[in-house]
């Protein structure tokens, strides 16, 4: 039975690329570049020459073709150095996977190679300003003219806005809520797509985020992905894997708090005894571990069952999402409390993890939109 829950040398191997990579690449300067808002895309390209930009890209279009488990522990070992990182990786990923599974020859030829290497990097635009949880609200345009669309709208939170080079963009060609969305593939020069300032945020400062904003925008026809009005489903396939995702980093961060954590109180001296021999510490580390694998578990499993196409994948998927990244802000939060006032110094990383790991219960779709997902779906039985 053992052999359910474990993991293949293929994937242990996988997974030990993932952090030796990290631990060269991204760990020793996270830190500067949360201080500084550094994008680091040097390291996007990289990450790109291990196949880490196209993971479930298939081998036919360049990429590496893995499943979702093993997107899962690429994603939770980068996070362990920099969630902001790690979750730009997966967007990435999805704007390529979305071109790969649904875009036609000529569209497939014409952008994923460059996404495969990360020569190119990929922005995905789904949220405005007045549509979040109800993505199906959007209202960009895309006016059929001629052989072009013809966009005007804005896009909100965009991770990498003004940086990336294309962007992969749902629009409204119908009047139909969701049927009447449509999606489009945008490079960075064409003329009529501007960008807002970088927002001012409480984490993920290593990955910009602006508006992306659309007026008389003209996109060729030959650019949009599969068929007119099928993008809002295009959007929804995504999403498990995304969910997956920023669950995994979530994970991965709430992991190196919990290795920190350990280690700061058994040097740390309280009382005339390190701080790790008192039974509360014992007690509060024991409930981060057990936290901690409870959601790896559940989210290894919801993996597996998108890999395998299973009828409860998005169930499974809003679960781990929701408990993975709740766990994590907890885990983390009490990593910071275990290191008391040292925890709220930029000189350890633990805020930095407390700030960046917050974002994660928002982002592809709430944990409030997580627990109506599940309800729902287990009402429908």
């Amino acid at each position: 039975m053992i052999d359910q829950f474990s993991l293949t040398a293929d994937q242990l191997a996988i997974q030990d690329m993932a952090r030796k990579f990290t631990a060269d690449r991204i760990t020793p300067f996270a830190a500067q570049w949360d201080e500084e808002h550094h994008y680091p895309v040097d390291v996007w390209k990289a990450a790109g020459e291990l196949g880490f930009g196209a993971i479930y890209v298939s081998e036919e279009s360049g990429g590496i073709g893995l499943g979702r488990l093993e997107a899962a522990l690429i994603m939770e070992a980068m996070a362990y150095g920099c969630p902001a990182t790690s979750a730009y990786i997966s967007i990435h990923n999805m704007a390529a996977w979305m071109i790969d599974t649904f875009g036609g020859a000529d569209l497939k030829e014409r952008y994923l190679p460059e996404l495969v290497s990360m020569e190119k990097i990929a922005s995905y635009c789904l949220t405005e300003p007045g549509s979040g949880s109800d993505a199906a609200a959007l209202k960009t345009t895309a006016r059929l003219d001629g052989d072009h669309y013809v966009l005007n709208g804005t896009k909100q939170f965009i991770s990498g806005s003004g940086y990336n080079d294309v962007y992969v963009v749902m629009v409204r060609t119908g009047d139909h809520k969701s049927k009447g969305i449509t999606c489009l593939v945008v490079d960075k020069d064409t003329p009529g797509l501007s960008f807002g300032a970088p927002e001012k945020k409480l984490g993920w400062n290593a990955s910009p985020t602006a508006q992306v904003i659309f007026e008389d925008c003209r996109v060729p026809v030959a650019n949009r992905v599969g068929a007119e009005g099928d993008g809002f489903r295009f959007a929804m396939a995504g999403l498990d894997g995304g969910r997956l995702n920023i669950g995994a980093c979530s994970l991965g961060g709430a992991q190196r708090c919990l290795d920190e954590a350990i280690a700061y109180t058994k040097d740390r001296q309280q009382f005339g005894q390190p701080v790790a021999d008192f039974q509360n510490t014992q007690f509060m580390l024991a409930d981060m571990a057990t936290d901690l694998e409870a959601a790896r578990a559940l989210l290894y499993l919801a993996a597996c069952k998108v890999s395998a196409n299973a009828p409860d994948k998005s169930r499974f998927s809003a679960m781990a999402k929701r408990l993975a990244t709740d766990n994590g802000s907890r885990i983390v939060n009490d990593a910071l409390q275990l290191f008391g006032g040292y925890g709220y110094l930029k000189d350890y990383p633990i805020e930095r993890f407390w700030r960046d790991l917050r974002v994660h219960s928002i982002l592809e779709g709430t944990n409030q939109v997580m627990r109506m997902i599940v309800g729902r779906d287990l009402l429908r039985q």
